[in-house]
């Protein structure tokens, strides 16, 4: 979307064109543009807000009830917070006694939305202009703007004298839209993006999942977001907003679950036991199975694998867990024997410490049955294993 076709969104011809568009965008393209035409929408207006309109509906699962109101870039919809996520970091930030604070590459105004809904007063920027015009008809368009100052500016040109928190969410992918792994290459670049906390102290850094911990700030939290399961984010908490050194946080079925601890402990290594217990993403990312694995009283079979191992099924919202039926050196001739015998003809793959390639091995195995197994690849004790498990 651009400048052009925002602006012709925001008219009232353009409302009603996009209401039209809502009622169609679940038909065929071909069928929804020809519902639009019929109504004498202009063709470049009906495409727009047609497109508009998928987004919207795309947007339900990061943003409930407020995406029918809200405008959208395809890049900007990949890319925004999950409103539960930014909900908790507003909440989190507007407690700590901060009041205004600077929203550094607001993308499309999700976390800016949070920022003003916790009573904060936001001063949100984003280097491209139209995304920074799409954060502000957002603002406008759920009655937020009196809270909210939104410019097209890069991150380092703004003063930041007059707020007491600033909120930063580096860009790191490039103009082709390809992913950005060194931080060197974010925008703006790691070297402005840390010295923000010794401009203001209070801090909130959001990275990708897989940031490597040598880079977060002496004395900082840095947290891992997992949603229904899925890791969406790092946040390094700077200066008095830090707690403890790490935090797992887990937001499933409209509660959140938070396991803390050093990153720093290592979980005793023993046998492979009846259970194994599958960690959250989170939980492996902030470097806690330790702190999870005595939540089980439970144990690694190798200790650079993050399953663990219990004599009893906990229950824990720190991860799935599994029976463990067999145990066997891993070949494809005895995990095929022995999954044949077992009557398996489907079985779901999961992995760690091993290289085989799992859409592979499932052609490999040939299999015929009626049951159903989860097989585990992994190390234990240094050696190839397989595990055939059933959920509990």
């Amino acid at each position: 979307m651009d400048s052009d076709q925002l602006a012709a969104l925001l008219t009232p011809d353009g409302a009603e064109a996009l209401r039209a568009a809502m009622e169609v965008a679940d038909r065929d393209p071909l069928a929804a543009s020809s519902a639009l035409r019929s109504r004498s929408i202009p063709p470049e207006l009906a495409a727009t807000a047609l497109t508009q309109a998928v987004l919207r509906r795309r947007a339900t699962t990061k943003f409930g009830a407020d995406a029918s109101a809200l405008y959208f870039t395809r890049a900007g919809l990949e890319q925004a917070t999950r409103s539960e996520v930014a909900a908790r970091r507003a909440a989190r930030l507007a407690a700590s006694g901060a009041r205004t604070v600077a929203d550094l590459g607001c993308g499309i105004g999700a976390d800016t939305i949070a920022f003003a809904r916790a009573g904060l007063r936001v001063l949100a920027v984003d280097a491209d202009p139209v995304t920074a015009a799409v954060a502000a008809a957002n603002v406008a368009a759920l009655g937020l703007a009196e809270r909210v100052t939104v410019a097209a500016r890069t991150a380092e040109e703004v003063a930041l004298d007059d707020v007491d928190a600033v909120f930063c969410d580096p860009a790191r992918r490039t103009t082709a839209g390809r992913r950005v792994f060194d931080p060197t290459a974010f925008s703006p670049p790691w070297d402005f993006v840390i010295g923000l906390t010794e401009r203001v102290p209070r801090t909130v850094l959001k990275l990708a999942p897989g940031i490597d911990h040598a880079l977060v700030p002496g004395g900082a939290e840095a947290e891992w977001v997992s949603v229904r399961g899925d890791v969406v984010e790092a946040a390094f908490w700077c200066g008095p907003l830090a707690r403890v050194p790490r935090r797992a946080t887990l937001l499933r079925d409209g509660e959140v679950h938070e396991l803390t601890g050093s990153g720093e402990e290592r979980a005793p290594v023993g046998p492979v036991r009846r259970y194994l217990y599958d960690p959250d993403g989170a939980v492996v990312r902030a470097h806690l199975v330790a702190e999870f694995a005595a939540t089980v009283d439970g144990t690694l079979a190798d200790p650079e694998i993050a399953y663990v191992y219990a004599d009893s099924p906990l229950p824990t919202p720190y991860g799935r867990c599994l029976e463990v039926l067999e145990v066997l050196p891993f070949s494809l001739k005895r995990l095929r024997s022995a999954l044949r015998t077992r009557g398996v003809g489907a079985v779901t793959i999961a992995k760690r410490g091993s290289a085989v390639d799992v859409e592979r091995l499932r052609r490999d195995l040939r299999l015929s049955g009626d049951a159903e197994l989860t097989v585990v690849l992994t190390r234990v004790a240094g050696a190839q294993t397989a595990l055939l498990c059933a959920p509990v």
